[in-house]
C-alpha cells in the first residue's frame, strides 16, 4: 500500500449475492479532485460506500487516511476525518438546516465549541445562509441536496466522498458547486461519483472510469479527452467522446482476453 495516498485499495472485491460489483480493483487517490465515472452498474456506488466505511468489502484491503478500514478503532477515527454524501441521504425533515448540520458535526465528534462557526461556514459555502433557520422539509429538492453537501463538509474533511452530488442542482448551482470542489480539493482528497461527464471535465484533476466492476481508464481529464479526438461522433463533446472510446476499448480488450468455450467462441 502506498503511504502517499489518502486512499489505497488493493484487490478490492465486492459481491452482492451472485453479482460482482467490484472485481479485484487496485486504486490509489491523493489530494485533489478525482472523478469517478462509469455506466449504471459499473461499481461506482459500491466503491464509494466501501470508502465511506458504510459497507464492508468481500475481499481485499482498504487503507484510508493512513489507517486500516477493517480495524474498528481505525474505522472510528477515519469517520471523524471524512465527509460523505450518499446518492440518497437521510435527514430529519423537522430539523432546521442549522440543527441538522450541527447534528452531523456532533456525530463526527467535533469540538462543541467549534461547531456553531463550522455550521455557519459550511452552510454559507453552499449558498444557504438565508435559509439556515428554515426547516429542511420546507426546502426545494435542490436546496436539500445543498444541505447534504454542507453536512459533508462541516468538519472540513481530509477525505470527501460524494455520490451524484449535483442531482437536483440547477446549472448555476452546479457551476458554484464545481468551484467549491476545486477549493476543497486544494487541501483534501475529493472523490466525486457521477454520470455527468461535464462536471468531471470542469472540476476534476484525475478521472477513474469503471465498467462492470473493473478499471477501464485512469488518467487526467486531458488524457480522457484526447482519446476521443479521432471519433466520428459529432453529437458529443470531446470528453464525452473520450469516455465512449475508453469504454469501447476496455470492453474490446476484455472480450479478447475472455477464455474460449468448447467451440472456440468467447463465453
Amino acid at each position: 500500500m502506498n503511504s502517499v495516498h489518502t486512499v489505497a485499495v488493493d484487490e478490492l472485491t465486492v459481491r452482492h449475492r451472485r453479482t460482482v460489483a467490484l472485481d479485484a480493483v487496485r486504486l490509489g487517490f491523493g489530494s485533489g479532485v478525482h472523478g469517478l465515472l462509469g455506466p449504471n452498474g459499473a461499481g461506482k456506488t459500491s466503491l464509494i460506500r466501501v470508502l465511506a466505511t458504510v459497507a464492508a468489502p468481500t475481499a481485499g484491503r482498504v487503507e484510508l487516511l493512513g489507517r486500516d478500514a477493517a480495524a474498528p478503532r481505525d474505522r472510528t477515527e477515519i469517520r471523524r476525518r471524512l465527509g460523505y454524501l450518499p446518492q440518497d441521504f437521510g435527514y430529519y425533515p423537522g430539523f432546521t438546516v442549522r440543527e441538522f448540520v450541527a447534528y452531523v458535526a456532533w456525530l463526527k465528534d467535533m469540538d462543541p465549541a467549534l461547531v456553531p462557526a463550522a455550521v455557519e461556514r459550511a452552510v454559507d459555502r453552499v449558498g444557504l445562509t438565508a435559509r439556515i433557520d428554515a426547516k429542511v422539509k420546507t426546502l426545494s429538492g435542490g436546496m436539500v441536496r445543498r444541505v447534504g453537501i454542507a453536512q459533508a463538509i462541516v468538519n472540513e474533511p481530509e477525505l470527501l466522498l460524494l455520490d451524484e452530488p449535483t442531482a437536483g442542482l440547477d446549472p448555476e448551482q452546479r457551476v458554484e458547486f464545481r468551484a467549491l470542489l476545486r477549493d476543497v480539493g486544494t487541501a483534501s482528497t475529493v472523490i466525486v461519483s457521477t454520470h455527468l461527464v461535464e462536471d468531471v471535465a470542469a472540476a476534476c484533476t484525475e478521472v477513474t472510469l469503471l465498467d462492470a466492476g473493473r478499471v477501464a481508464f485512469r488518467g487526467t481529464t486531458d488524457e480522457l479527452t484526447a482519446l476521443g479526438e479521432d471519433s466520428a461522433d459529432d453529437t458529443a463533446n470531446a470528453i464525452e467522446r473520450g469516455y465512449t472510446t475508453a469504454l469501447r476499448t476496455h470492453r474490446s480488450r476484455a472480450a479478447d482476453a475472455a477464455p474460449a468455450g468448447p467451440t472456440g467462441a468467447s463465453r
